[in-house]
């Protein structure tokens, strides 16, 4: 009955996934159910339905196992909507679980025009993140800048399909036929095109025979190292093959492919979140200049950085991955930038949280923590009395970024999910120390 229960928080019916997390909760106040104690891992990057989960979890599954594996704090980021932020933010409270809201799109960093950053064979184009947005009801002033981004996006897909469709004729998809059906609210991606052919092309060719040659033919690769029919290294070799540089949809994007950053980071301030740069593996010609990178960032609103620890390390291996993860961790330390991490779960072996207990790791353990506590305490502060990490209060209230940073930590830290509510109406007139007792009332 649990794994059945469990199995439905992955429904695309929202009253299905908070039917069954109610009747697991139950299970939990009747015993049958026991949860850890919390723990210290956390996991502030991780992809739901709503853009893209490899797994297929709902903002609903990604909470409850959170919850299931101790973590202190958890987040949910999609690719330019902010969908999975109310039903979230509503199971986690029902779980008890310190937890957060954002989303990720790409911007245009003209300073960086002929330098590749974190998008592979891209000059000028960079991942950017926005966490801890309050709410999922943005401004009035901001809501064609929201739905720009992901209007934008589905036009970019659209025009990829057709591209890739002329290539893999017999296999072609139909964006309501076979896209839509794959996600929960019309938001599908590049990963969601690559598993719509993956068994678009088993379903017309049948025998594995025939599948095997087809899909040799047109990636160029031994069918041996495909796993079919929809494996992990077929729907990666199809969006390397076919969307990505060099593939036969791919188009170079330009300087109006995307949003600039400053207007990018503009909109995540108005809407009380908190713009973060997100950081590759530090071998990009851009990122080599971080510091430059990082001014740029800063100088239009960044407060954040975004670093993926599990694929710049191997463990027991000290190689240049490693070197640049510690470099651009003491890089934003020194700066006062709040460190967020997580798995991202959008591309298949991802692990669900970062294993932080390894040596390469365990060292950066407090570094991520921190950053969750802070990115949670600004949430919750922002969403109940307008008083976040960006607010004007905030700016006001502490003299450096230090002092800033050691009291949203702190108040992350203390503040418990039945408490948060203990912060509504508060005013601009607060202290620091009015609100920690708040908390505790």
């Amino acid at each position: 009955m649990i794994e059945s229960l469990e199995q439905q928080l992955d429904s695309f019916d929202l009253a299905e996934r908070q039917r069954a997390l109610s009747a697991l909760c139950d299970r939990i106040e009747s015993g049958h159910i026991e949860l850890p104690q919390t723990g210290e891992f956390v996991n502030l990057h991780c992809h739901t339905f709503f853009s893209y989960n490899t797994y297929g979890y709902s903002p609903t599954k990604f909470a409850w196992l959170a919850r299931k594996a101790g973590l202190a704090v958890a987040g949910t980021v999609d690719f330019d909507v902010l969908d999975a932020l109310d039903e979230f933010q509503q199971a986690r409270h029902k779980l008890g679980l310190k937890g957060c809201s954002g989303l990720e799109t790409r911007v245009y960093v003209p300073e960086f025009s002929t330098r590749v950053i974190n998008s592979p064979g891209e000059p000028g184009i960079s991942y950017h993140m926005g966490v801890g947005f309050p709410s999922a009801n943005v401004p009035a002033a901001e809501r064609d800048f929201l739905t720009g981004l992901k209007d934008t996006a589905q036009r970019r897909n659209l025009d990829l399909m057709a591209r890739v469709n002329a290539y893999l004729r017999p296999v072609e998809l139909d964006y309501e036929r076979d896209l839509r059906p794959l996600t929960p609210a019309g938001n599908a991606t590049e990963r969601h095109m690559c598993l719509a052919y993956a068994r678009k092309a088993a379903a017309h060719f049948g025998s594995d025979k025939a599948l095997a040659e087809f899909w040799a033919e047109k990636l160029g690769v031994g069918a041996e190292t495909l796993d079919l029919p929809e494996g992990r290294n077929l729907l990666n070799t199809i969006r390397a093959k076919t969307m990505k540089r060099g593939g036969v949809g791919y188009v170079q994007p330009d300087e109006g492919s995307f949003p600039l950053m400053a207007e990018t980071n503009r909109f995540i301030l108005a809407c009380g979140g908190m713009p973060t740069h997100t950081w590759l593996d530090g071998t990009s010609d851009g990122e080599r200049n971080i510091e430059e990178l990082l001014d740029v960032a800063t100088s239009t609103g960044a407060v954040a950085i975004n670093v993926i620890p599990d694929r710049n390390y191997t463990p027991g291996r000290q190689d240049e991955k490693v070197k640049n993860l510690y470099e651009v961790i003491e890089i934003a330390q020194r700066r006062h930038l709040v460190v967020v991490g997580g798995t991202e779960m959008n591309s298949p072996g991802q692990k669900f949280v970062d294993d932080f207990a390894t040596g390469e790791l365990a060292p950066l353990l407090p570094v991520f923590v921190k950053g969750a506590y802070i990115v949670y305490a600004h949430s919750v502060l922002q969403q109940q009395c307008g008083l976040g990490y960006t607010s004007e209060w905030a700016g006001q209230r502490f003299e450096d970024l230090a002092t800033r940073n050691d009291f949203f930590a702190e108040l992350g830290r203390l503040m418990q999910p039945d408490q948060e509510t203990n912060l509504a109406g508060l005013s601009e007139r607060a202290t620091p120390e009015e609100i920690v007792r708040q908390v505790g009332k």
